[in-house]
């Protein structure tokens, strides 16, 4: 693989709701009240024309929660018909997994009356977000690119170990029987530049292993730390760049330190911890687009690479089956004055373990779209799970590029996928009914992942 120009193009879009919606992200039902920040979706376009092929890659990034498959097929079908040449399958979507935007799945919950449907919602994303794309295409030019590594104390491992061995997601550390945070957290912050013809800054990709969930519970919509960190890097860094935000592996991830619990900071679970992570990120930026950053190429290799991997599900167990009966029988006995907003969710995560069991061996492979991309002297790795760090640690450390930028949630609403310890801590999570996927097909993405990576470095 040899350097070769490389043109690139950035669009962003409001994809905020006009109307009140279902907001995606808990236990149970909130319709959103107000419009506290713009949820946004940026695009980058990029392509390099070899003597020999065409390498190109559309990436969008979204605040939401997630972006189903359904969805991501219906885009590829639109922009491979409104895009000349456009190969279809080098589009990928990733989510902010922010936990105040707007609901796309039917039948999650049935909207009140005057709130606008997840349909009209997915609609309404579908129209804006392929637009984007085009309007990125088209905004291609010759570029350059440099790359840098910051550092920001954002996401920290979320599920508390307890001395009888179980774990539990945002679980009490100051319990007398608390012995540990049951996994590591990851500082590093990766960084794309983009440079225009004129040695223009353009763009900055930021990748960040931590969801946008500081004010998840509210019931207002808002992009999270993600729009206070785009303000703030555009004050310092240019007030027309484009900030395209990745979440890295981060499925058992927080922005918020469960042992400090906010005592010496702001309330990471308000407003002011929303801005203190934005903050936080930006200097990050900031410091290392002028300290770390790697010189400008107007050549790189560019090489995008695609595969289907299949993966095992993993399986429910007789004795996940009798706890979720049991869980049924608790619910159902449950008075009116003890029914809670997330009684229905939990119904129904016990009845699909029951049911998951009963039709486990009928499709026993979950096919994942998973994409690797060699740009200059990084990577690029993409899987549709919220992924547990320790994967996306394995992946960094075992990669022959100079930075891995690992991106869950790419592609698919994929669930958590656990690592083995995690399982035998049980909790939110790493329950069967939190998975599609388990250790062992993470243990294979990984494999997959690194194998594709380490092959475009020969």
């Amino acid at each position: 693989m040899n350097p070769q120009p490389i043109s690139i193009g950035w669009a962003s879009i409001d994809i905020t709701p006009d109307r009140p919606v279902q907001i995606h992200g808990q236990m149970h039902e909130r319709i959103s009240e107000f419009v506290h920040d713009p949820l946004t979706a940026t695009a980058l376009a990029l392509e390099a024309n070899a003597d020999d092929e065409a390498e190109q890659a559309i990436l969008i990034s979204c605040d939401l929660v997630n972006i189903g498959r359904d969805m991501i097929e219906r885009l590829r079908q639109n922009l491979g018909e409104r895009i000349p040449g456009f190969q279809r399958r080098k589009l990928l979507v990733n989510a902010t997994h922010t936990h105040t935007g707007p609901v796309m799945m039917e039948n999650l919950y049935t909207p009140p009356k005057g709130v606008m449907t997840p349909t009209e919602y997915a609609d309404l994303f579908f129209q804006r977000v392929s637009d984007a794309a085009v309007q990125a295409w088209k905004a291609k030019r010759p570029s350059g690119i440099s790359h840098a590594l910051g550092h920001a104390a954002i996401g920290f491992n979320r599920r508390v170990v307890y001395r009888d061995g179980s774990a539990k997601m945002y679980g009490s550390s100051d319990d007398e029987n608390f012995v540990s945070i049951e996994g590591g957290m990851d500082p590093g912050v990766e960084l794309l530049f983009t440079w225009d013809a004129e040695a223009k800054l353009t763009g900055v990709v930021v990748n960040l292993a931590c969801p946008s969930q500081v004010v998840e519970s509210k019931t207002f919509l808002s992009a999270d730390f993600w729009h206070p960190a785009r303000e703030e890097i555009r004050r310092r860094l240019g007030d027309d760049l484009f900030v395209y935000p990745m979440c890295g592996a981060a499925g058992d991830q927080s922005p918020r330190d469960l042992v400090r619990r906010n005592r010496g900071e702001p309330s990471m679970r308000d407003i002011e911890g929303m801005n203190e992570h934005g903050r936080r990120l930006a200097l990050a930026v900031e410091d290392a687009f002028q300290n770390g950053q790697t010189s400008v190429q107007r050549e790189s290799v560019f090489k995008h690479i695609t595969d289907d991997l299949s993966l095992p599900r993993r399986k429910a167990t007789a004795g996940d089956v009798e706890a979720a009966q049991q869980e049924l029988e608790r619910l159902n006995s449950l008075s009116p004055d003890e029914v809670r907003p997330s009684h229905q969710r939990m119904v129904g995560r016990a009845r699909e373990t029951i049911e998951r069991f009963e039709t486990q061996g009928e499709d026993p492979c979950y096919v994942a779209d998973i994409h690797v991309m060699r740009l200059g002297d990084i990577a690029i790795a993409t899987n549709p799970f919220e992924l547990f760090l320790d994967y996306g640690l394995q992946m960094k450390a075992r990669s022959k590029a100079q930075q891995t930028f690992v991106t869950q949630i790419t592609n698919d609403r994929g669930i958590y996928l656990p690592t083995e310890k995690a399982i035998r801590g049980g909790s939110y999570g790493a329950g069967v009914n939190d998975n599609i996927v388990g250790p062992e097909g993470g243990n294979i993405l990984v494999k997959r992942t690194i194998e594709l990576i380490n092959g475009m470095w020969g």
